[in-house]
């Protein structure tokens, strides 16, 4: 063989065209870019990216796996509603995973992570761009499960939380402001310092399920 391949770039680990797609369209969804129930035209995207439809529809079918998008027939993919009670469901569905790997962590959970956690806690507290807030909210949670090495249970959660992302964001702004959250990121910190495993579980539990009722009462005003 001619070519060598300590020259040659691994084809094998770069993103495929619909994994850039999905990235792209699932950060536009999740940021309420994109409306609830509006169209995304294949046609449109495919141009955007210089591509073939295939992998468009290749990527709006994965969205359409994580409950992203809907495929209408003879309308095409849209946007994905979702009603309260399946907001109120995902929440408790949420609440059951993401205390279960925290429950995992605790024990498990290292200085740098605990460094970590606090460094995204005490960002959160400072930061004045209601954009950020989501995101440094799910660096705060997410890193807390790291230690629990359950790669396919944080994907899981992971996804769960892409489905009501957009709601968050609402909930956040709403809200005014980050006060309750990092009071109660606090509380959850403090247990996870202290490795009471079960208690930084049920302030967690409680945390999510405030920010559940929170958010339904707002969405009704």
């Amino acid at each position: 063989m001619p070519l060598n391949p300590a020259d040659l770039p691994s084809l094998g680990s770069a993103p495929t065209a619909s994994e850039i797609i999905v990235k792209h369209i699932r950060e536009a969804i999740v940021s309420g870019a994109f409306d609830e129930g509006e169209f995304i035209r294949q046609d449109d995207v495919a141009k955007l990216f210089d591509v073939s439809k295939i992998p468009v529809r290749e990527a709006l079918k994965r969205l359409e796996a994580e409950g992203l998008v809907e495929f209408h027939r003879n309308r095409g993919a849209v946007v994905a509603s979702i009603s309260e009670p399946e907001i109120a469901q995902i929440f408790e569905v949420r609440a059951i995973l993401e205390s279960t790997a925290l429950k995992l962590s605790v024990p498990k959970m290292t200085p740098n992570t605990l460094k970590r956690a606090k460094e995204y806690c005490d960002a959160f507290a400072q930061e004045t761009n209601v954009a950020r807030w989501s995101e440094l909210n799910w660096q705060f949670h997410s890193c807390l499960y790291e230690d629990a090495d359950r790669p396919f249970l944080l994907n899981l959660i992971r996804s769960v939380n892409d489905r009501i992302e957009r709601y968050l964001r609402i909930q956040l702004t709403l809200c005014g402001g980050t006060g309750p959250d990092e009071r109660e990121h606090r509380q959850i910190l403090a247990a996870c310092k202290k490795g009471d495993a079960n208690k930084a579980a049920e302030i967690l539990q409680q945390h999510i399920t405030k920010t559940c009722e929170s958010l339904l009462m707002n969405l009704r005003k």
